[in-house]
């Protein structure tokens, strides 16, 4: 009987903290507790600790069992403790020899009743902690392993069960080491390709301009015109993630629980389309243990949401502060966490109700009142985050079995990877990459217009009533569309197709 410590790793947002996972076996009655603030899955680990012990060979110990997750006032989530709490305990026990060398790693696994080791999620997050606090390697499932091996520098020790741990311990052999195997670096995924698409030709170019600086776009036309097709075709014209970026995706999915152990680092840009029946709490994260929603699961991506007004008034409204700052704010009791929502916004949406006003071969059937009430689910403020307005008009029978001669995803492509590069040298130190993210002093430095700019531009102002909001963003989108022309200034052209995408904002 004693006690001993292991380490293990919390999982706050998008960082994981060292917790201790302190184990004591006492003389008295037996019982097995755990205190240190810990969730559902982690006190149902007493049953699943027990079985994975006594089916791994090893004597339960029949005492008084007391488990501290510390530091105390950090809730604790999740079965990754199961393997820890088993080490610590047998550990304390007597029941693994030379036990130092356990203390400089850290542990994390759920455990099945015969011992196996499971994968958990947050395990990028706990390998680059594992990284920080310096210790000499991490311990994982098999699954998990790929994922840990993503922080360089790190020893990472794939474990496929308890009585396998134990063994290589007590006979004083190495632990297994992660061996990187380097893998042929998948195809890029086959979306809809830009050249299938029929007609839609703005559409098109609006697309590109969104992608080419991360604008936010929102297509209005009748059911069947294409909205949905060039939604589900922006991913194919993106640029491919560079490294960082897709690191900073795979931590997203990782402590969202969504990655899988055939691809360790994401390499594609998420397109993400929720169903218009989904909550507040799904689209911008939250709940009693703070996860990621939709708009940080589409960070340096899409978010592609169909049929608009149809989403509840308070998840579309809540839209608002990720549009306009790229991050999303939780704040809870326990504190407030921060995940990041730098993404894409492709809105699409039927005119009324019925979907034919706009369509001059079908007659709307909708009432005034009801065509204005299906278009104020909208707000003023949030249209006015919208960079550019669309209309896909219904394709008439002629161009849509005519020849189609239009330029393909790969060549659009190619225009806005020169784009981003542009952009990446231009603002390289200023913590941004693309146009979207221009805030006040680089706006002025690198958005300045000559004088019959500015005349254009408080002209528009005056004529639709452009919000100080409205105004930064065409300013935003000309910029864009220069850099797509490899030009350095602004001219009159650029200002005014800017202006020719910028949504018209009703008063609420």
């Amino acid at each position: 009987m004693g006690s001993y410590f292991i380490r293990s790793a919390a999982s706050i947002g998008l960082n994981a903290v060292p917790v201790s996972v302190e184990v004591d076996v006492a003389s008295g009655l037996p019982k097995f507790t755990i205190v240190g603030l810990p969730d559902v899955a982690i006190s149902e680990s007493r049953d699943r600790v027990r079985a994975a012990i006594k089916n791994s060979g090893f004597t339960f110990p029949r005492t008084r069992v007391t488990v501290n997750l510390a530091p105390a006032d950090i809730k604790k989530q999740g079965p990754a403790y199961d393997l820890p709490i088993a080490i610590g305990l047998l550990a304390a026990s007597g029941l693994l020899v030379g036990n130092d060398s356990l203390r400089n790693l850290v542990f994390l696994g759920e455990l099945a009743l015969d011992g196996r080791v499971r994968p958990v999620s947050g395990i990028l997050l706990a390998a680059l902690m594992t990284r920080e606090i310096k210790a000499s390697g991490i311990v994982v499932a098999v699954e998990n392993a790929a994922e840990a091996e993503l922080v360089a520098g790190l020893t990472v020790h794939p474990i496929g069960s308890l009585a396998e741990f134990a063994c290589l311990h007590n006979s004083n052999e190495p632990l297994p080491i992660f061996e990187h195997v380097k893998r042929k670096r998948a195809k890029r995924k086959v979306y809809e390709d830009m050249s299938s698409i029929k007609g839609q030709e703005f559409a098109k170019r609006a697309l590109e301009i969104a992608a080419a600086g991360g604008h936010n776009v929102l297509l209005s036309g009748p059911p069947g015109a294409g909205k949905t097709m060039l939604a589900r075709a922006l991913p194919g014209i993106l640029p491919d993630l560079n490294f960082d970026e897709a690191l900073e995706i795979t931590k997203i999915f990782s402590v969202a629980g969504l990655r899988t152990s055939s691809d360790a680092l994401i390499r594609e840009r998420p397109f993400r389309a929720p169903h218009h029946s989904s909550s507040s709490v799904s689209l911008i994260g939250g709940g009693t243990w703070p996860k990621p929603g939709e708009v940080s699961l589409a960070h340096r991506g899409v978010l592609f949401l169909d049929e608009f007004p149809e989403f509840s008034r308070s998840a579309i409204e809540n839209l608002r502060q990720p549009l306009e700052d790229g991050v999303v704010t939780i704040s809870r009791a326990a504190g407030t966490l921060e995940f990041p929502a730098q993404f894409t916004l492709v809105a699409a949406m039927n005119p009324c109700p019925c979907g034919n006003l706009s369509d001059p071969q079908k007659p709307c059937v909708c009432t005034p009142s009801q065509v204005n009430k299906y278009q104020q689910k909208m707000s003023g403020p949030l249209m006015d985050r919208i960079d550019l307005a669309v209309e896909v008009p219904r394709i008439d029978f002629k161009e849509l079995t005519g020849i189609n001669s239009a330029e393909s995803s790969k060549e659009i492509r190619a225009r806005i990877e020169s784009a981003r590069a542009l952009q990446r040298d231009r603002f390289a130190g200023s913590g941004i990459s693309m146009n979207s993210e221009l805030r006040s002093k680089l706006l002025r430095e690198y958005c300045q217009l000559d004088a019959e700019g500015l005349e254009i531009i408080k002209t528009a102002m005056e004529r639709f009533r452009l919000s100080a909001r409205a105004y930064t963003r065409v300013l935003k989108v000309s910029r864009t569309i220069a850099d797509l022309e490899g030009t350095e200034s602004i001219t009159t052209s650029h200002l005014a197709e800017a202006l020719n995408y910028r949504p018209q904002v009703k008063s609420e």
